[in-house]
């Protein structure tokens, strides 16, 4: 959201969130700079705000009386307190989300087992194959092509990870587990013990069965992981 020079806010009650601002850094401190947007105090520019990885002397990105474009954070009206950032915000923020909430967007990367949709958030979300129509979907590229407009519904939402998982089915026939976002591996009971006790054989050989079952979805998630991170590299460039 960008301003009108001749419309710029000049109090903390007219800011709000994703506004586009210019200012003029006023003093450099190790965890930031402050900078005048013009509203009768100053903004702070936190040093992870400054638009690069691992800076270490907020001097090496701005300095003092120089003017820079900057993006309201947040504002806290009561307190007093507005952080900014030179990064643009993204049309969709984590708060914005929520399960259930249909969405547009174009699809940047296409995989064996799901593609990848670009909504207007920090991450692309992600629609596995299995989610990509009412019927057997033998492979992504079938239903859609890298640059196509899909619409998909979003059914969960991994905030820890970064994770947003999406369909393209009616609401009636979405299922939220696209993925394990974690392994995890059920506790026996009682009777299973005993059960164990007396089959040691073949409770051996399903304890490895098992064993190869969780090391198999762990790689999954890895691999998913690592197809994100790349993608969100080449979709950043």
């Amino acid at each position: 959201m960008s301003v009108d020079t001749n419309t710029a806010p000049t109090s903390i009650n007219e800011l709000a969130p994703k506004m586009e601002l210019k200012g003029t850094v006023k003093r450099l401190e190790l965890y930031g700079a402050f900078v005048d947007i013009g509203i009768g105090q100053d903004a702070l520019l936190h040093i992870s705000q400054l638009g690069k990885p691992n800076v270490r002397n907020v001097e090496d990105v701005v300095k003092a009386g120089e003017q820079v474009t900057v993006y309201v954070l947040k504002v806290d009206k009561q307190g007093g307190r507005v952080a900014l950032s030179l990064v643009k915000p993204p049309d969709v923020t984590w708060d914005d989300l929520k399960e259930g909430v249909s969405v547009s967007g174009t699809v940047v990367r296409v995989e064996n087992f799901g593609v990848f949709v670009d909504i207007g958030a920090e991450r692309p979300g992600m629609i596995h194959v299995s989610e990509m129509g009412s019927g057997y979907v033998k492979s992504p590229s079938d239903v859609v092509s890298v640059g196509d407009t899909v619409e998909a519904r979003i059914i969960k939402i991994n905030r820890k990870k970064r994770q947003i998982d999406m369909s393209m089915k009616p609401a009636s026939e979405a299922v939220a587990a696209v993925m394990p976002d974690e392994p995890e591996e059920d506790l026996p009971t009682a009777m299973e013990l005993a059960l164990r006790q007396a089959m040691g054989g073949d409770i051996e050989k399903r304890s490895r069965r098992e064993k190869r079952n969780r090391d198999r979805r762990e790689r999954q998630v890895r691999e998913r992981e690592d197809i994100l991170s790349r993608t969100l590299r080449e979709h950043s460039k």
